[in-house]
C-alpha cells in the first residue's frame, strides 16, 4: 500500500509579530538596492503582502519562529513600520521543502491573471506601478496569446513558456505551432533561441508572411532545406520514442526483476563469480543501473 503524501505544512495562516522572527540569512544592502527588492517594495506598499512568510517554530525558544522564506519581504515590511505578518507555518526546519512543494505561476498563467484583473477594473498604469513595473511590459503580458491558438495554449499552459519565444511562434500558422510546441514539451526545452532554431527550419508554406520574414543568420536555401528535413526526422523520432516508452519501460522493470532474483540466487551468482568473475560484476552494475534509473523514472511521474 502507497504511503500517502503528507501536508507539508499546517493547514492554518497564523500572524506573527516580527520581533518573534528569526532570518537565517541576511539581506545585504546590495540586495536592498536591487530591482527585485524595489520591487517587491512598492508590491506590498500599494496591495500588501500578497504571499505570507513561511515558519517554523524554533526548538530552542518559545514564541519565536525560523524564518525559511520571504527574507526581502521581511525587510520591506520593517520598513514600512508593520508589527507582524501573517505566515505559513512549515512542519519541517529548512526551506528546500517549501520550495520544492510550491508551484511559480508561469507565463501564460499571469496572462490570464492580469487579463482577469483588467476585466475587473483594474487599470494597466494601477497594475503597473502595484508590481513596479513599466506599462510596457504589462501590455507585454496582455498581448502574449495574441495570434496562438488554442490547442498551443492548452499544451504550455504550465510550462515555462517566454514572451520571446511566444513572438517567435506568431510568425508560423497553427498548424506549425502545434509542432513547435509539441517539440519544446519533447525536449523540455523553452528558450527563445530554441523557438528561433525552429523557426528557421519552418517551411516557407508554413509562415505566415514568408516574404517579410528576415533570413536568419547566413543560412543558404540548401542548408535551410537540410535544416528543415532534420527537425521533420527529429519530430517523428520523438513521436516514436513516446509511443513505446511504455512498452519499453515494462520489459526493462520485468527483464530487470528477473536479473535480480538470478543474481540474489547464491548458487547462481556463486557459479558466474567462480568461471565468469567480470561477468558477474557487469550484471550487477547493470541491475544497479537500471534500478536507479527506474527509481527516477517512478519520481518524475508521482511528481
Amino acid at each position: 500500500m502507497r504511503k500517502p503524501i503528507e501536508i507539508a505544512f499546517e493547514d492554518r495562516r497564523i500572524m506573527v509579530a516580527l520581533e518573534h522572527l528569526m532570518p537565517v540569512k541576511l539581506v545585504s544592502s546590495s540586495i536592498k538596492n536591487s530591482k527585485k527588492f524595489e520591487q517587491i517594495a512598492i508590491s506590498v506598499r500599494e496591495v500588501g503582502l500578497v504571499e505570507p512568510l513561511v515558519v517554523h517554530p524554533a526548538k530552542s525558544r518559545k514564541k519565536r519562529f525560523l524564518l525559511l522564506d520571504g527574507h526581502m519581504r521581511l525587510e520591506v515590511l520593517k520598513e514600512l513600520g508593520a508589527q507582524e505578518a501573517p505566515c505559513l507555518v512549515a512542519k519541517d526546519d529548512e526551506a528546500f521543502t517549501y520550495n520544492k512543494r510550491i508551484n511559480r505561476l508561469t507565463s501564460i498563467q499571469e496572462h490570464f491573471m492580469l487579463l482577469k484583473a483588467i476585466d475587473s477594473g483594474v487599470s494597466e498604469s494601477r497594475i503597473a506601478s502595484s508590481l513596479g513595473v513599466n506599462i510596457e511590459r504589462i501590455r507585454e503580458k496582455r498581448k502574449l496569446l495574441d495570434g496562438i491558438c488554442p490547442e498551443v495554449v492548452d499544451v504550455l499552459k504550465d510550462r515555462p513558456f517566454s514572451s520571446g519565444a511566444a513572438k517567435i511562434m506568431k510568425q508560423v500558422k497553427p498548424v506549425r505551432q502545434i509542432e513547435m510546441a509539441e517539440l519544446m514539451v519533447a525536449t523540455n526545452n523553452f528558450s527563445t533561441s530554441y523557438a528561433r532554431a525552429l523557426l528557421v527550419a519552418t517551411p516557407a508554406s508554413q509562415q505566415k508572411e514568408p516574404r517579410k520574414k528576415k533570413p536568419l543568420g547566413s543560412l543558404s536555401d540548401e542548408q535551410r532545406r537540410a535544416m528543415e528535413a532534420e527537425m521533420a526526422s527529429i519530430h517523428r523520432d520523438i513521436k516514436a520514442i513516446e509511443e513505446d516508452y511504455g512498452t519499453n519501460m515494462l520489459r526493462i522493470v520485468v527483464a530487470n526483476g528477473y536479473l535480480g532474483r538470478l543474481l540474489a540466487n547464491k548458487n547462481i551468482s556463486g557459479y558466474i563469480g567462480r568461471h565468469h568473475s567480470e561477468l558477474l560484476q557487469q550484471l550487477q552494475t547493470l541491475q544497479e543501473s537500471i534500478s536507479a534509473d527506474i527509481g527516477l523514472a517512478k519520481a518524475d511521474v508521482e511528481r
